[in-house]
Order: structure tokens, then C-alpha cells, then sequence
């Protein structure tokens, strides 16, 4: 038995309430598959595409503020974290597993001089087109755009570094009761401590880099990052790609300085990777579909100390 964070991406939840239930209920009958072999699991979500789809239909209200980021993943954290919780109960007590999953509203601080706040880098929302992007630049001129490989354009806003999750205590408690703990959903709630208090950061973490801190907090074995592809690959999308099975942090490092990985898709995971691969623990990147085998060593790509 191992115990495990699982990272999944809000890419693959889909854009709208019917889609996404269609997904999470895929996603959580492959999650359930790990429970029963007698692991223990905790989960961390992403909201790329559903927090800027947030933040875009609240951008204006009627007071002629613009909808803060902070609270569109507070938003997000509550609308995933809903469907993901009462579909792993559901199909737990189909499946005769007495176990309760619950779902935690998670802050996590970040440090108001992050340089991250200076360069916009975390892609949400939607896929533009070229001449989308175009409209876009006209219409809403204060918002950055970057282009995503063979993906088409997108929201880029600041992803600052997470430095403690506020709710560390919580998440224990629950983990240690037994219960499988959705927390730390799009990379949490950024808060910003100021005089004993905190106040939410116009900024969206980045869920790999949040998985690591929730890894820490629950003295996890593994951290499974989910993402579309079964191995990381070099080269990724040419005729010459190579699929990695097993790489060292120094392996990883050196892709990275090579600008092998995506920095709005497989670069962050690498990173994170790295970072808990670092404290002697292991690290899997694979396909949802593809988990169980990998947890099994079959497949995924590995990132060891």
C-alpha cells in the first residue's frame, strides 16, 4: 500500500457542466481502481480552463469592478470539487468500499514579491484562434495572450510560487481519519499574509506545484501527475519523439535547460516532478487511462532522486 497524491489536470474535466460529469466520472472510476488495490489517496484538481471561463463571465459586474482571480478558483474549487466528491462516493458505496471522500476549500500563500507576479506564465481559460486573439487584443486590451504550440492562443496570467497551505492542519486530520481529501483544487486559493491577516492575490498557482506542497503535508510515497499523454516524451509531436521511462532530477534538469517541455503544458510537471523527486520520493507522470498500470511499473515516465 502506498500513499498517494494524484494530480489531475482540469484539461481533461471538459468546459461545461455535462461535460464535465461525463469526465469526472470517468476520471473518478480509474481513481476508485487505485483505492481498491489498497492505496491511500489524496486528490488535487486543476481549473485552467474553468477558472478563466469564470473569471470571463463575471469579468464585469454591475458595481464596474473586474472580477478578482482568487475568487473565480474559489469558484472553481467548490464547482469541481462538488461533482469530483459526490461521484467518488457514489461509486465508492457502489463498489462496497467503505471509505468517505470530502472535499476542503484550501488557501495557500504566496509571496507579494514574487517575480512571477511581473511575468504572466499560467495559461487558463480558452483556446483562441489567431483572428480570436486578434478580437480579443481589440476588445480587452490589459489582457496577455500567449500561443501554445499546435494549441492556438490563450489567457496567460501571474503563477506565483506556493510557499504554505493554510489549511495544512485540516488536511491532516482528515487524511489521518481516513478520509480521501479533495484539497489544494487549481492550485489554491492565493492569499497573501499582511499584518496576521490575508487577503487573495490577483494570480492562479499552479496545481503540480501545489500537489507537491499537499504531498508534504500528507507524508505522501508517490506523486502522480496526470496528464493526455502515457510517457513525457523529447521531442514531443516530432517524427524523431523519444518516451522517457525512468529519468534523474539532473536528467530532468537538463531537458529543461534544452527547452524540451512546454511551459504552459508538460514543463510545469517536470518542475514539479523535480521538486518532490528531490526529497528521495517518487514521481510518475502518466494518462489517467494509464495509473494503475504505472503505479504497477508497466508504464508512465519516472522522475527519481
Amino acid at each position: 500500500m502506498a500513499k498517494i497524491v494524484i494530480a489531475l489536470g482540469g484539461n481533461a474535466l471538459g468546459l461545461s457542466p455535462s461535460e464535465q460529469k461525463q469526465n469526472i466520472r470517468k476520471a473518478v472510476s480509474h481513481i476508485v481502481d487505485i483505492i481498491s488495490d489498497g492505496n491511500e489517496v489524496t486528490l488535487v484538481h486543476g481549473n485552467g480552463p474553468q477558472v478563466g471561463l469564470i473569471n470571463k463571465a463575471l469579468e464585469v459586474n454591475d458595481s464596474g469592478e473586474s472580477f478578482p482571480l482568487a475568487e473565480s478558483t474559489a469558484m472553481s474549487q467548490g464547482y469541481i470539487g462538488y461533482q469530483l466528491a459526490e461521484e467518488m462516493n457514489n461509486t465508492l458505496m457502489d463498489k462496497g468500499i467503505d471509505r468517505k471522500c470530502m472535499c476542503l476549500m484550501t488557501r495557500i500563500a504566496v509571496d507579494p514579491d514574487d517575480p512571477a507576479f511581473m511575468t504572466p506564465t499560467k495559461p487558463i481559460g480558452k483556446f483562441y484562434s489567431d483572428n480570436e486573439a486578434e478580437a480579443v487584443r481589440k476588445t480587452e486590451p490589459g489582457i496577455c495572450l500567449r500561443i501554445i504550440p499546435e494549441r492556438g492562443w490563450r489567457r496567460v496570467v501571474a503563477s506565483p510560487d506556493p510557499l504554505r497551505i493554510l489549511e495544512e492542519e485540516e488536511i491532516k486530520i482528515l487524511s489521518d481519519a481516513g478520509y480521501i481529501v479533495i484539497c489544494s483544487g487549481g492550485g489554491g486559493i492565493p492569499v497573501i499574509g499582511r499584518n496576521g491577516r490575508y487577503e487573495s492575490a490577483e494570480a492562479v498557482i499552479d496545481k503540480d506545484l501545489a500537489a507537491v506542497k499537499t504531498a508534504e503535508v500528507v507524508n505522501a510515497d508517490i506523486l502522480m501527475i496526470l496528464t493526455e499523454v502515457e510517457k513525457v516524451f523529447l521531442g514531443f509531436g516530432s517524427p524523431d519523439q523519444k518516451a522517457l521511462d525512468r529519468i534523474s532530477i539532473e536528467e530532468a534538469l537538463k531537458y529543461c535547460e534544452q527547452g524540451e517541455f512546454g511551459e504552459g503544458s508538460m514543463l510545469p510537471k517536470i518542475k514539479a516532478g523535480i521538486q518532490f523527486a528531490s526529497e528521495g520520493r517518487e514521481v510518475l507522470i502518466t494518462s489517467l487511462e494509464c495509473a494503475s498500470d504505472a503505479l504497477k511499473g508497466l508504464t508512465g515516465t519516472r522522475i527519481v532522486g
